[in-house]
């Protein structure tokens, strides 16, 4: 699985040689998720304990094409991955992304054995190496109230440099507080993905682990999308429906004819989240405060859950169980002791 033939190897040097890590591993992740995961956490790995400048995007995925050989070999052993997911759990990672970063980094060794760039003994040792006790589930996050949401939606906007920006930049918001997408699910989303179906507006959408889920689309995403539209495709009634839904702007304000990544909504809710004053909030912090909004508003749990699209309903409970738990108990106390109830803020 190197970039190079047979018949070339022989005329580099080790130095030289590199893994295409994107061609093989298909073939045990099917899923774009998951790929781009693994490509997130090995990028991490090499970071961490080779040095590497930390890559983003296309440029990641240009280096999992082009893995050097020498780096892997020198890299990869049970210690080493034994010390790294370690530090992971000192950072904070929840255990859910601990193992995921396990398994990435085993992937890539196992598949380094099958094509004969790394001994079978190392690859086997790295496979027994254990996940270090972590908090159940993900990483605590960021819970937002409607205010915030509202203040980062109008500042996705505010950080617009062209007319063409704020208007596809208050789509990627707008679906993300409404809808609760995933990033990585509305980057690949594509105009033909929109249809109607029984006198209402829905969306196909494509989820983790291949699976695809059609759901309602609510007015304000289809005003949204409307203005989107007549910037892309002005002459037209639909743009291709190949074509993204959401797609990259070049400076200037022209629109690209390729789909933003999920890197790049990830930068618009970062920016917009700064913007607002609001610190650092992640598109899969939106997710969870739309859930969060409905289920202290008093919305059934199976409305949230059909919203997630999650597999069942003991999914949705575990993860509303992990949002911040009223406690009225220690208000009332302190109201009876008399303590001060003014909230000045952090200093």
């Amino acid at each position: 699985m190197t970039n190079i033939t047979q018949q070339g190897q022989a005329s580099l040097s080790v130095d030289e040689l590199t893994f295409n890590f994107a061609l093989a591993l298909p073939g045990r992740a099917s899923s774009l998720h998951t790929q781009r995961a693994y490509f997130r956490w090995v990028d991490r790995y090499l970071v961490d304990l080779a040095n590497l400048k930390p890559l983003k995007g296309a440029e990641r995925v240009q280096r999992m094409h082009t893995l050097p050989i020498r780096i892997l070999q020198s890299v990869l052993s049970a210690t080493q991955l034994r010390a790294w997911l370690g530090q992971l759990v000192r950072e904070g990672h929840g255990k859910q992304g601990v193992d995921q970063a396990r398994a990435a980094i085993v992937t890539l060794a196992d598949l380094l054995a099958e094509a004969q760039w790394l001994d079978d003994y190392t690859a086997a040792g790295m496979a027994r190496v254990r996940t270090p006790r972590a908090e159940d589930g993900q990483r605590q996050g960021r819970w937002l109230s409607l205010e915030e949401l509202r203040v980062l939606m109008n500042a996705s906007k505010a950080i617009a440099t062209q007319h063409t920006q704020a208007v596809r930049n208050e789509v990627v918001t707008t679906i993300l507080c409404t809808m609760a997408l995933r990033r990585e699910e509305l980057s690949v989303a594509k105009w033909g993905d929109l249809s109607v179906q029984n006198n209402r507006a829905v969306l196909r959408v494509h989820g983790k682990g291949r699976k695809v889920a059609v759901i309602d689309v609510p007015r304000p995403v289809l005003h949204a999308l409307d203005r989107w539209r007549r910037l892309i495709q002005p002459n037209a009634l639909h743009p291709p429906p190949e074509s993204p839904l959401v797609r990259r702007i070049w400076k200037g304000g022209r629109i690209a004819k390729s789909g933003l990544s999920a890197d790049g909504i990830w930068y618009i809710v970062e920016q917009a989240s700064s913007h607002a004053g609001l610190g650092h909030v992640a598109p899969h912090d939106l997710r969870r405060s739309v859930a969060g909004a409905l289920h202290e508003s008093g919305v059934d749990i199976h409305i949230i859950s059909r919203l997630l699209r999650h597999s069942n309903i003991a999914v949705t409970e575990r993860y509303l169980s992990r949002l911040p738990r009223p406690n009225e108990g220690a208000i009332l106390m302190s109201e009876a002791l008399g303590l001060d109830q003014t909230w000045h803020g952090y200093d």
